[in-house]
């Protein structure tokens, strides 16, 4: 199963109490893959999924939240995926425009709005609603990826104003969603792992968060080891370089014959570098005699690569 598939099924044994919840769950559903039409002179409710237990989830909502029973039928399959469709269909249609009326779907003139991707704001006022709405927002149409792999977190909308809705209802979390445009569809979506983890806080899948920050961690001890070593390496690999030029310096002044009309302490310093090829500046420096301090040890080693290049050492002439 995958992680996206982990998180719904955490999702779906969410329980909503509240009618307000109930309802506002319910219209990110119909929101989010919902139809609404005529039938034989009667209204229908249609939501089609592909995870059999989300369209339960409907089912069990409607029948929570306005009593309304509705009737699973297995859709001909689309695209070459197999989806369940719940209709919810009710002689005379009293309690379908009971549950329209309610979703603030119908208006007072008995017509039927036309934007129902939009989830009307009267039903999205208290933050439990708002947890609610998202929640069904993504078990109708949202998907996650692997943790471990990568950090994304999106809810495929179907318009623009719909994804911009639940922008601003992640807003409402100081969660900054962003959204971009993908095909014929809006695709909000979440991709740094802090705030992924805030979305699942927020929808109610504590285990599933759990997960993701157990990985998080990982990963971040992994990144700092990794940091730590190509922080060792660069300075090793520098360390090398900088022994390497100090001791061709030193056998430059030593070709030259100039070492001996140096200071002593230039000419010990010369000397144990040669014979101490390996070693570090804080070892070079418990060997002087008497022994000198780090900063000491680096302005004497400076000091001889100086003067080794005011004699020409580095001229491609005297290289050569």
């Amino acid at each position: 199963m995958s992680f996206s598939s982990e998180v719904k099924k955490e999702l779906l044994a969410v329980t909503a109490q509240d009618r307000h919840c109930q309802l506002a769950e319910i219209a990110a559903m119909i929101s989010g893959c919902g139809q609404i039409h005529r039938q034989g002179g009667r209204l229908h409710v249609t939501l089609a999924a592909e995870n059999s237990q989300v369209v339960q989830r409907y089912a069990a909502l409607l029948q929570q939240a306005v009593g309304i029973t509705a009737v699973v039928a297995k859709a001909q399959p689309l695209q070459q995926k197999k989806k369940m469709t719940f209709v919810a269909d009710i002689a005379e249609g009293e309690d379908v425009r009971k549950l329209f009326q309610m979703l603030k779907i119908l208006g007072s003139d008995g017509q039927i709005r036309e934007n129902l991707t939009l989830t009307d704001g009267l039903l999205l006022q208290k933050s439990c609603c708002k947890r609610a709405f998202l929640r069904g927002a993504f078990l109708t149409a949202g998907s996650m990826s692997n943790p471990k792999k990568s950090y994304h977190f999106e809810i495929v909308c179907s318009s623009q104003e719909k994804a911009a809705q639940l922008q601003e209802q992640f807003g409402c979390f100081q969660l900054e969603a962003k959204t971009v445009s993908r095909k014929n569809h809006a695709v909000l979506y979440l991709k740094e792992g802090a705030q992924i983890v805030d979305a699942l806080n927020i929808m109610g899948a504590h285990t599933a968060l759990m997960d993701l920050e157990n990985v998080r961690i990982i990963k971040e001890m992994r990144n700092d080891i990794n940091r730590r070593v190509n922080c060792e390496a660069a300075n090793i690999n520098k360390t090398v370089h900088a022994a390497y030029r100090q001791q061709e310096a030193i056998r430059f002044l030593q070709k030259q014959d100039a070492l001996r009309s140096l200071p002593r302490q230039l000419q010990e310093m010369a000397q144990l570098r040669v014979e101490n090829p390996q070693a570090t500046i804080r070892e070079l420096s418990e060997l002087c005699s008497p022994p000198v301090g780090r900063s000491g040890v680096n302005h004497r080693l400076r000091r001889l690569e100086e003067i080794a290049e005011h004699m020409g050492y580095g001229k491609k002439d005297d290289q050569s």
